[in-house]
């Protein structure tokens, strides 16, 4: 199946989104989709799949012009769209959500649940995969949850696949048996469209790229003639010389002090410690505990023993509350379900860890907390036309801003920043890593959590490497580099 999009145009409301774009997927191709966070890459993948009309422009289908009405049409003619957020029901099986829109019935009109059963496990033989078809899709790892709706998909005889950061969430093992699944497909002449904010996984896995800007298609190129300074150039419009700024910062005395932090089962025995000023990188692979150790020492989760030393006293924290008059903040893993309140306004996110400073005799000063509201934005470079505006309606690397800007304006000594540039695009990241100099430089201490070896090693002073609930190791800056990282994170020495 070959798919053009010409001359795209959508607004919603006076905010154009798209402004002109084109699109050529060919049969058997691996077309990543690039641009920054509110490009327009998810609106333009919808208006293809039906879920919005364009105001203007074609959509051709093997030269046939044809407009979805909704992504039933769209998957009907065999274009399947993975969107980030799974669309599985948790307490239904996973064979139960393989078949769950289309299931197979007998002559009775009974489901035939033995028919259903051999075709998908016919179709996870043709792309070497196994799932567990009778369990719980709520008790499945994300990578089984992801391989299901590709499953899902191709048993509707799915011709074009559209995947949506389909890794952000995956372990390494699983984002390899992805791409082994990927290149399955693409010998079958499946189609995918591939959105992505990670270079290497593009360069590595995709014959063409376009990159979106401002809602315009600026570039659409092999793989092998588009350099990565070319794709950071066409993405943000200007030149990025280095991906991580210079850290000149020179951390001072110990700060804070973790020691002998146990929770049977998730992590033992762990013991570290962050100096002022200090970025503390925290590394290993996906279900290693590095999160479950950062939510005990904040507080979020319990832990059965160990003790926390903070500026050489005992610090005792039993919940959020305690970290945060103690001074912390956490920039947790996941911003949608627990950084934000989606369907609070910009202002309301950033003010609430600080809404009690606003207050007098009981009674919130509303001029006091606009004030702060607005300059936290801007300190933060938060792209928005009203902090009025719902922050479910901001691009990922501007809810990510918001997160981080609640935390900057209770003016902490130390932040907890789980996966900090997850999902956003290089301009943001760029901003984001700025913003961490700029705190560590004012004396604020980082420990920042991350599966991005790249950035691990660009933005820490020191490593700190997890390995199924343990400190496996620690590396200072100089002395790191990705094979070090990975053995120690794999278990060996």
């Amino acid at each position: 199946m070959e798919i053009e999009l010409r001359n795209i145009h959508k607004a919603f409301g006076s905010n154009e989104v798209l402004k002109g774009v084109d699109l050529k997927l060919k049969s058997g191709e691996v077309h990543a989709l690039m641009g920054e966070n509110g490009a327009g890459k998810s609106t333009l993948m919808n208006i293809l799949t039906g879920i919005h009309k364009q105001d203007k422009g074609q959509i051709f289908v093997d030269g046939k012009e044809i407009s979805f009405k909704n992504p039933l049409e769209a998957e009907a003619y065999g274009i399947a769209f993975i969107h980030q957020e799974l669309n599985i029901w948790p307490n239904l099986s996973i064979l139960e959500n393989l078949f769950l829109m289309h299931s197979v019935t007998n002559g009775m009109g009974i489901l035939d649940f033995k028919a259903m059963r051999a075709m998908a496990e016919q179709k996870c033989r043709e792309i070497e995969i196994e799932l567990p078809l009778d369990m719980e899709a709520g008790e499945c790892s994300v990578g089984q949850q992801q391989m299901t709706e590709i499953v899902r998909n191709l048993l509707l005889d799915a011709k074009v696949v559209i995947m949506d950061e389909p890794t952000a969430a995956l372990t390494e093992r699983e984002t390899e048996k992805l791409f082994e699944v990927m290149r399955s497909l693409k010998k079958r002449g499946v189609a995918m469209v591939y959105i992505s904010h990670r270079m290497e996984e593009v360069t590595q896995n995709c014959d063409t790229i376009t990159v979106m800007r401002d809602g315009v298609s600026v570039a659409t190129k092999p793989v092998k003639e588009y350099s990565m300074e070319q794709i950071v150039r066409d993405m943000v419009g200007r030149s990025i010389t280095e991906f991580y700024p210079d850290r000149r910062n020179k951390p001072g005395e110990v700060l804070l002090e973790v020691k002998h932090f146990e929770q049977p089962g998730v992590f033992h025995d762990i013991n570290f410690n962050l100096r002022k000023g200090e970025i503390l990188g925290f590394a290993g692979l996906m279900g290693s505990g590095r999160t479950e150790i950062m939510r005990a020492v904040f507080g979020v989760d319990p832990h059965a023993g160990g003790e926390l030393v903070f500026k050489g006293e005992p610090l005792k924290i039993t919940k959020p509350e305690d970290a945060i008059k103690a001074g912390l903040g956490f920039v947790t893993e996941n911003r949608k379900t627990e950084g934000l309140i989606l369907d609070f306004s910009i202002l309301r996110n950033i003010a609430l860890p600080s809404v009690d400073s606003f207050a007098q005799s009981g009674v919130i000063n509303f001029n006091i907390l606009n004030d702060f509201a607005d300059k936290m934005a801007k300190k933060l470079g938060v792209k928005t036309s009203s902090l009025d505006l719902e922050a479910g309606a901001l691009s990922g690397g501007n809810q990510q801003k918001v997160v981080i800007a609640k935390w900057v304006g209770r003016h902490p000594e130390v932040i907890i920043m789980d996966e900090p540039t997850r999902g956003i695009d290089v301009g943001a990241k760029r901003d984001i890593y700025e913003l961490m100099n700029e705190l560590t430089a004012s004396g604020v201490s980082i420990i920042m959590v991350s599966s991005e070896l790249p950035e691990v090693l660009g933005m820490s002073d020191r490593i700190v490497v997890v390995h199924e609930g343990r400190i496996a190791g620690e590396l200072l800056h100089d002395e790191a580099d990705q094979e070090k990282i990975m053995t120690l994170a794999t278990g060996g020495q």
